[in-house]
Formats: C-alpha cells, sequence, structure tokens
C-alpha cells in the first residue's frame, strides 16, 4: 500500500494551521486597512480583510455567506470607495455653497420615503422565521432569486445599472473640465 498523506500529518492540524493563517490575513488586512496613509492601500488592507472574512466563513461551513462578503463587500464597497477617491474634488478648489431649496427638497423627498417605508413595515404581517424554509442552499437561493424573487432580483440589477451611469456621467463631468491649459 501506498502511504497516504494523513499517514504523516493529522487533519487537526491542517485545520488549525489553515485557521491560524485565516486569521493572520484578516489581522493584516485590518493593520493595512488602519494604518497607512495612503488612502488606496487602507483600501486594498480593507479588500484583504474581507477575504480573510471571507476564508474564516468558508472554514466554518458557510460558502454563502463567504461568496456574498466577496460579492458585495470586496467587488461592490471597495470599488465604490475606490470611485468615490476617484471622483472627489482636490482640497485645493473652492466648493460653490448649496442652493439652498435643493437641500429643503431632497430633505421633503428622503423623509416621504422614509415614512411610506415605514408605514409599510409596520402594516406588513411577517411571518416568523422559524415556519419559513430550513433549506438555505445556493441552489435554493438562487431558484428563489430567478423565479419568486425576480422583480426583487431586477430591481437590485436595475440600481446597480443607475449607480454605473450616475458614476459615467459624473466622471465624464469632471473629465471635460481637466486637461485644458489654464493661461
Amino acid at each position: 500500500m501506498t502511504p497516504v498523506m494523513w499517514e504523516y500529518v493529522r487533519p487537526e492540524a491542517v485545520a488549525w494551521a489553515a485557521f491560524i493563517f485565516l486569521v493572520g490575513i484578516t489581522f493584516a488586512g485590518a493593520l493595512i486597512a488602519v494604518l497607512p496613509r495612503n488612502i488606496i492601500y487602507n483600501v486594498f488592507g480593507l479588500a484583504t480583510c474581507i477575504l480573510g472574512v471571507a476564508g474564516l466563513f468558508i472554514f466554518l461551513g458557510s460558502e454563502f455567506l463567504a461568496m456574498m462578503e466577496i460579492l458585495i463587500y470586496i467587488g461592490a464597497i471597495s470599488v465604490a470607495i475606490v470611485f468615490a477617491i476617484m471622483l472627489s474634488q482636490p482640497l485645493h478648489l473652492t466648493i460653490p455653497p448649496t442652493w439652498r431649496p435643493k437641500l429643503y427638497l431632497s430633505f421633503a423627498v428622503s423623509a416621504a420615503v422614509f415614512v411610506s417605508f415605514s408605514i409599510i413595515v409596520v402594516r406588513t404581517p411577517w411571518e416568523e422565521a422559524l415556519l419559513r424554509s430550513d433549506d438555505w442552499t445556493v441552489l435554493r437561493l438562487g431558484r428563489l432569486l430567478l423565479t419568486r424573487y425576480e422583480l426583487l432580483f431586477e430591481l437590485i440589477s436595475l440600481t446597480l445599472l443607475v449607480a454605473i451611469i450616475g458614476a459615467i456621467i459624473t466622471a465624464a463631468a469632471l473629465g471635460s473640465g481637466r486637461g485644458k491649459e489654464v493661461k
């Protein structure tokens, strides 16, 4: 018989080594996210830390949460932070004062949306979570998102599309003023 790896290395030792490696990556990413003065390094540190947390979720047997960590936090939040850095105004430019009616209108609209959502939440008959299905596998969630909750899935896609188009328009508006020679 040929010897197998488990005759030389115990599985518990491999599991502990993997756990310590993931904790080390998470901790190193957290330090990189906080300590450097360059904000781009901070974003990369945040992404590394979240990648370590996703690895810990995989270690704990929750692959779906790990994938959500990667897709949402690394794929969306970190990219949004980088876009915000790239599209922000330099500190030496003066910012014109805000138009007061626009501020009041935005406050009124957001208050109306908040009140509407609050009424919906209060009047909705909620089910207890225990009465729902216990099957939360990735296959089941994928089928639910593409069948029963297809409208919600499409609304999320539409929101992301509007955000991307808004970022492109903002970048084009900011980019059109750059590159001109000052006389």
